[in-house]
């Protein structure tokens, strides 16, 4: 009976196309990604872009301390200043337990950018004035309801229900949104429609806007020609104003830009004590901001809450400021005494919290001291990023040269490896910086040139379990296949080191060696993936070939040369009927 041919079935090379057109598809699909986004480059990092590099370093002198959570609020504050100043691809990141390093690429203003990112910037409380949609694409009866909390669009609550509840974003807002509403004690309700009424921006008079005269009217004629879409004009509104000026501010309502003409300052944000994101479980209203404010500042609240209350809207609400720009636009149905109140509307849980961060750290919560500013020019980084293309491609050329001339034929298969490997590499950095806001710097790309060795060492295993395959007189279609379980573990172990090393020196580092632990990680994973999907699979469909299967002199694998053993013979000899007439042969 005829021994049954165990494993056939789940031959690994039976079907080896498969997992090439598997990783084929793969990069098709991922360069057509590519080229759909449009970031066909991968985004450069400020030493190879150029640019300001800002080290700030926190002092405990505002009785706040050096801790996490309020390094990252500070880390918060300055990123929302740094994109304020219309600068893309900033990065603004914490750098042990007491610094912050600001990232700054080029074409930005660096001096007006070191005036504002470690400053202690103010938050105050003012009246508006005056208040509509700013831009052409914006409507009254379009605008979403509710106040911004940061930036984050609040669900709109355009009805007029006891319970505030959020209407579908595409219904207008009722007449009777401003007037209704459950009454709470020491309560502000989120605005229903910010936007103002041609007659009651025609209200604010010169006298009622701090000024009289001539600067009353010029702040009317800075109402009338500020446009809130234009980032120009947002960068420049009501920066240079004082607490006891009028001003004109921007701020971002519901997903549109609305204009304002606000009063003085009628509470400072340092008057604060404490503001914090609550769920109100007793009316299941949904999520509110609760804020205490000191003795001072709650005597100010009421006094200007008591003045607001008997206004119609727009200017019944304040306008909390913050760097210039309205955060939210509340209005007041009472007034408010005893230095407690609440905003309450269609939040979300991130929103009142947002919204609550900045009421209690408007102002950054720990003072910074500039240690030190370096300069980056575009044309430097140029050079780096030059000398590391240089230096990659002589590396490259010398793994080539030696894969050549060692393993010959084989050298095609490495050599493809690799730049599949290179194709995918340079594909998933291109769509990691949209997405995740990676960016090569000079350490990254010493990380993809040490990549390089890393992954040929994983052929040089391959390639050198297979030729011991053919020492020992096996053909080379066997050979790859016993070969190739040995190899693997051998290569996932390597890799799993050098994946292990990248992800500890990523965690435990800041900064620009995380560039390079990232693309070590990265291309290590990558290793893994291109020599299971495509280096093994070829090798196998080569095995199938002549010129490589009859160990031709220039394929790599020549017998003879390796010095193989004669061939291991397929059959065993039968025994004889008699012990002494056994062949002392073996296979």
């Amino acid at each position: 009976m005829a021994a049954p041919k165990k494993g056939r079935s789940a031959s690994p090379q039976s079907k080896p196309g498969r997992s090439l057109a598997l990783i084929l598809i793969a990069i098709v699909a991922l360069t057509g990604g590519m080229f759909a986004s449009g970031h066909t480059t991968p985004r450069l990092g400020i030493d190879l872009a150029g640019g300001t590099s800002i080290t700030l370093q926190a002092k405990a002198d505002q009785g706040s301390a050096i801790n996490k959570a309020n390094m990252d609020t500070a880390v918060e504050i300055m990123n929302r200043r740094v994109n304020g100043l219309g600068v893309s691809e900033a990065e603004v990141q914490t750098q042990g337990t007491s610094n912050i390093i600001v990232n700054i690429p080029k074409g930005t203003n660096s001096e007006e950018a070191r005036q504002q990112v470690g400053t202690t910037a103010k938050l105050y409380f003012r009246p508006v004035l005056a208040s509509e949609p700013s831009g052409a694409a914006a409507s009254p009866s379009a605008s979403p309801s509710g106040s911004s909390s940061g930036g984050a669009s609040p669900s709109p609550s355009g009805s007029a229900s006891a319970e505030e509840k959020a209407s579908s974003p595409s219904a207008s807002p009722s007449s009777s949104a401003t007037s209704q509403g459950r009454a709470v004690t020491d309560a502000l309700k989120a605005d229903a429609t910010p936007s103002a009424t041609p007659s009651a921006a025609d209200s604010a008079s010169p006298s009622a806007s701090g000024g009289t005269g001539s600067s009353g009217n010029k702040l009317e004629e800075q109402y009338a020609k500020l446009d809130c879409s234009k980032s120009a004009d947002r960068a420049t509104a009501g920066k240079t104003a004082k607490p006891s000026e009028s001003t004109v501010a921007c701020g971002d309502i519901g997903g549109a830009w609305y204009k304002y003409m606000l009063g003085p300052a009628a509470v400072d944000g340092t008057e604060v004590k404490k503001a914090q994101a609550v769920f109100d479980t007793q009316t299941a209203s949904g999520w509110q901001v609760q804020m205490n404010f000191n003795s001072s500042g709650a005597k100010k609240f009421a006094d200007i809450t008591g003045q607001l209350a008997k206004n119609s809207t727009p200017q019944n609400q304040f306008g909390i400021v913050l760097d210039g720009e309205v955060v939210s636009s509340p209005y007041v149905s009472q007034s408010i005494s005893g230095g407690q109140a609440e905003i309450s509307g269609s939040f979300t849980q991130e929103e009142a919290q947002s919204l609550a961060n900045m009421l209690s750290y408007g102002a950054l919560p720990l003072s910074f001291k500039e240690q030190s500013v370096t300069t980056v020019t575009a044309a430097l980084g140029g050079e780096q990023l030059h000398a590391g293309l240089v230096a990659g491609a002589i590396g490259l050329a010398l793994v080539v040269v030696y894969l050549v001339a060692y393993y010959r034929g084989l050298s095609l298969v490495a050599i493809a490896s690799l730049l599949v490997s290179a194709a995918l590499t340079y594909v998933i950095m291109s769509l990691l910086g949209p997405t995740i806001g990676f960016a090569l710097n000079l350490p990254a790309v010493c990380g993809a040139i040490v990549a390089i060795g890393i992954t040929a060492d994983s052929f040089i295993v391959f390639f050198e379990r297979v030729r011991d395959e053919i020492r020992e007189g096996r053909s080379l279609r066997p050979a790859v296949e016993r070969g190739w379980p040995r190899a693997r573990r051998t290569i996932l172990v390597s890799d799993f080191v050098s994946f292990l090393a990248a992800a500890v020196l990523f965690v435990v580092t800041v900064g620009k060696v995380q560039g390079f632990a990232f693309t070590l990680g990265l291309t290590t994973v990558l290793d893994v993936v291109v020599v299971f999907f495509f280096t093994k699979p070829l090798m196998t469909i080569l095995a199938r070939r002549k010129f490589f299967a009859q160990g031709h002199k220039w394929s790599g694998l020549d017998p003879k040369s390796l010095g193989a053993k004669p061939p291991l013979r397929r059959t065993r000899r039968p025994a004889g009927p008699a012990a002494g007439s056994v062949d002392p042969k073996e296979a």
